[in-house]
């Protein structure tokens, strides 16, 4: 069965503040691990400390794609597995990197790079999705076009389902089809407000979560991360929302195996 963490960057302004101390809170409301999108200049003992101390382990870490080129993955190698971080993912392509086809080829191109180096050093590398992936070139999607040319035993996927719901796609298929790719789950509810589609609570909004998380566990995914980027009650007591409510789906499915 996956273990549930959050995504840091939930809750990046506390973590601006006071980085370690939002760590002690995330571990108070019932997250297994963290996934990190930034250390704050945190020094990694520091770091590790205070990880050891709330009993949270390292379910990866976002990494820009040019802390990830020229070498400069390597220079901080040595702060990940400190910590106990073996996932790396690339949260997202910059404009300039995804403009057509071709350019969604290139960059398959230099994930197998940056997967090779990954796993030469004991890391695996993935990938995050988000809308723009979706966005159609010569019939495909870009999204189609970086996975189908990426060597799957070195590129990975961190699917967010909300974004791949929010361009029209069925984050449940689109599991089912790279079920042997998938490493992570990105887990935020999605429902309308003022005419436009935002992340809410699990629960309060549209999508089927409990089938996401069936099919992710059905499929060995190890991760679900919590995500939540829009807030209309105080971001820790919606974080502890979504933490009872993904528990409860878990639980039930754990006792519930007839869907496999």
């Amino acid at each position: 069965m996956g273990k549930l963490g959050l995504q840091m960057f939930s809750v990046w302004r506390e973590a601006e503040k006071d980085f370690l101390q939002t760590l002690s809170k995330v571990a108070e409301l019932g997250y297994e691990g963290v996934q990190f999108a930034g250390f704050y200049n945190t020094p990694v003992q520091d770091l590790k400390r205070a990880m050891d101390h709330n009993g949270l382990k390292s379910a990866g870490a976002h990494v820009n794609i040019k802390q990830l080129i020229n070498g400069e993955f390597e220079k901080t190698a040595e702060y990940h597995e400190f910590i106990g971080n073996k996932l790396i993912i690339c949260p997202g392509l910059p404009k300039e990197m995804r403009k057509n086809a071709d350019d969604y080829k290139k960059a398959a191109e230099l994930f197998n790079q940056i997967g090779e180096k990954c796993k030469n050093l004991g890391f695996t590398f993935g990938y995050h999705n988000h809308e723009f992936e979706f966005e159609v070139f010569d019939g495909k999607t870009g999204f189609g076009l970086l996975f189908e040319n990426v060597d799957p035993s070195l590129v990975k996927m961190e699917l967010d389902g909300f974004w791949a719901a929010y361009s029209g796609y069925d984050p449940v298929k689109i599991l089912s089809d790279y079920q042997n790719q998938c490493v992570t789950l990105h887990l935020k509810d999605m429902k309308i407000a003022d005419g436009k589609k935002v992340s809410t609570e699990i629960g309060n909004g549209e999508l089927d979560i409990l089938e996401f998380l069936q099919t992710g566990t059905k499929f060995g995914v190890e991760w679900f991360i919590v995500e939540q980027e829009e807030f209309e009650i105080d971001p820790f007591e919606a974080l502890r929302i979504n933490s009872e409510r993904v528990n409860e789906m878990i639980d039930l499915i754990s006792k519930n195996k007839s869907y496999q």
